[in-house]
């Protein structure tokens, strides 16, 4: 690109900020957001730097767009708040947040009053009303009711090599830390998965279900070993 043809898009770019700026958006730095012709934004709504806003994205009014933050054709809710994050081709609802660091992959739906946390990643899922996952979890193909609590650390195992296949969390259930869901299987309504568990068969509404190996704890093994000298 020449600078001559760097310079017109950059004019035009800080236009198109300039009339969001006078349509209600705030900007914490107005040269440094790249948002494109296409993209519609409530009023009230802060966008921070350096993010970048890309096709068809609706983000509604008194939302927060923090710094570092990629979105590409999505829909954003009211009063949500979005920190350093990538949202592709997805919709989130009404006062949730999303991040830092979360990743929302193509055709995932993020319902109101949600949580999506740090290094959580989302792919052709639903998460219902209330839902959390608040760190470190991995969602893929499945759908997940309203007010569930994913600890931190659950993964939903959706691919065996060959075929993915879908997973099911009723409403108010609660996923324990370290849990592993063997997709397909179906976790019922307000059911209870202990943490570190690997699930590989369907829970019943209201059940606890718990798969853990019994602990042992082997005295002075180090010593034995001689792995180390044991203290005077």
């Amino acid at each position: 690109m020449k600078l001559k043809e760097y310079e017109a898009l950059e004019k035009k770019r800080i236009k198109r900020n300039i009339s969001l700026m006078e349509e209600g958006v705030v900007f914490i730095d107005l040269k440094a957001a790249y948002i494109d012709e296409s993209v519609k934004i409530g009023r009230g709504t802060v966008i921070y730097p350096c993010v970048v806003l890309e096709g068809d994205v609706v983000i509604g009014e008194d939302c927060v767009i923090g710094q570092n933050t990629r979105i590409v054709d999505s829909v954003i809710g009211d009063g949500t708040q979005v920190q350093s994050s990538v949202i592709l081709q997805s919709r989130v609802g009404s006062d949730t947040t999303v991040g830092p660091f979360a990743y929302l992959r193509p055709n995932s739906t993020i319902g109101d009053g949600c949580k999506v946390g740090d290094f959580v990643e989302v792919k052709n899922s639903a998460l219902g009303d209330g839902s959390k996952a608040s760190h470190l979890t991995y969602i893929g193909d499945s759908d997940v009711g309203q007010d569930v609590n994913l600890g931190c650390g659950v993964v939903f195992v959706n691919y065996d090599g060959t075929s993915k296949y879908r997973s099911v969390v009723d409403d108010g259930a609660f996923i324990g830390c370290n849990s592993n869901l063997i997709s397909p299987v179906h976790i019922g309504e307000k059911a209870y998965v202990a943490a570190g568990s690997t699930i590989t068969e369907d829970v019943p509404d209201g059940a606890l279900y718990v798969a853990r190996s019994r602990g042992r704890t082997l005295r002075d093994w180090v010593e034995k070993r001689g792995i180390l000298k044991k203290k005077k």
